[in-house]
């Protein structure tokens, strides 16, 4: 009995033993927060590949930040509408189907379009001899046998006539009717649309027996291969931008890739409450293929380089819209570091300036590498 209750005495001091040597060395791997110090042992320092170093000199880029859209110049953008009203008869186009120039895009139908070419006719007749009765009255009125007033009536008549058959004859073109094929008594109820540019159908809004009213858009036509970057910067910016400068930009709700164009027109006048100002960019012919009208981007304007203080942009912890880094304080059988209050600059794409202060300098001992470990 009496060894039995040694052999349940020894097994649990041994069992506890065990559990506070393993606490004991958790607790010793893991960050411990100090006065303010932030202690890494050196297991853990080595574990996490951590790495300390001063900030570099770097060349950064001087940057505009802006953002906008992939856009088309207004001329290589076409909505297409219709002159007179009219029903949908035909279309077999698609949003995304290429169209070129001249190319016929839809059929309407309207028995609209007959009572024009019938009130053309009608004034065609009538104006030969409007023409006739008023040269008649004119020869009249000048052997002074008619009076002027005859005259004067039938010289407005003829010019009224005239009038209206120009202006028939203007509808029927807009309407891609032939006059010529009209006055021979050669009537449709049809009229065809043909594309205004060449290019892609972004808006199809057009189903066959569909009602289309000349405020109605019934499709939309866009060139992409004037596809540019229009970008908006605000006005204290505006100095800085001149053409030909970089620029770099992203697409952020698309991809992560980084695109490149070049500044081909800068606004010259301020737009909106924004108080904003236009910049055009150029696009590659590469680029264009990887990019839709209408893409929102961010970007940034390259306007200048200068050199500054670097550091890997993994070295900086980012609190409630405040950035630090986390200075050697102190080392001997641990590393200690204290969480120090930087201001940013300029960004490459791996490095950040940090701007030099009372606590951070060119020979400052920071950590470059395992910050992650230990900003949370």
């Amino acid at each position: 009995m009496y060894n039995n209750l040694q052999m349940k005495k020894l097994f649990y001091i041994t069992t506890i033993a065990t559990l506070l040597f393993s606490c004991k060395q958790e607790v010793a791997e893991e960050k411990v927060i100090d006065d303010g110090l932030i202690t890494v042992t050196e297991v853990q320092f080595q574990s996490s590949k951590m790495e300390i170093g001063s900030p570099i000199e770097q060349d950064f880029e001087v940057t505009v930040k802006s953002s906008g859209k992939i856009d088309v110049p207004p001329q290589y953008r076409a909505k297409v509408t219709t002159f007179l009203g009219g029903y949908i008869k035909a279309t077999k186009l698609m949003v995304g189907n290429k169209v070129v120039k001249g190319q016929a895009l839809i059929t309407l139908e309207n028995t609209d379009y007959l009572d024009l070419q019938k009130d053309y006719v009608e004034v065609a007749e009538q104006i030969n001899y409007l023409k006739s009765e008023f040269e008649r009255q004119k020869t009249l009125y000048d052997e002074k046998i008619t009076s002027q007033k005859n005259y004067l009536k039938a010289e407005s008549d003829y010019r009224q006539a005239k009038g209206m058959y120009q202006g028939l004859r203007e509808k029927l073109v807009l309407l891609n009717i032939n006059p010529a094929n009209v006055e021979r008594g050669k009537f449709t109820s049809q009229i065809t649309i043909f594309a205004p540019i060449s290019g892609d159908i972004t808006v199809m809004n057009a189903n066959v027996g569909m009602f289309m009213s000349p405020s109605d858009v019934i499709l939309e036509i866009v060139d992409t291969n004037y596809l540019h970057l229009n970008l908006s910067i605000f006005e204290k910016d505006i100095l800085h931008v001149k053409q030909g400068q970089k620029i770099t930009f992203k697409v952020p709700e698309s991809s992560k890739e980084q695109f490149s164009s070049k500044v081909q027109l800068v606004g010259k006048s301020i737009e909106n409450k924004n108080r904003t100002i236009s910049v055009f960019g150029t696009l590659s012919a590469e680029t264009k293929g990887k990019l839709l009208s209408g893409m929102f981007v961010e970007a940034n304007i390259i306007t200048n380089s200068k050199k500054g203080l670097g550091v890997p942009s993994e070295a900086i912890i980012t609190e409630n819209d405040k950035h630090y880094v986390l200075v050697l304080n102190s080392t001997t059988t641990e590393y200690k570091f204290k969480k120090t209050a930087v201001t940013l600059g300029e960004k490459s794409e791996e490095f950040i300036e940090i701007r030099p202060n009372d606590a951070v300098n060119s020979t400052t001992k920071l950590l470059r590498k395992g910050v992650f470990e230990l900003g949370n």
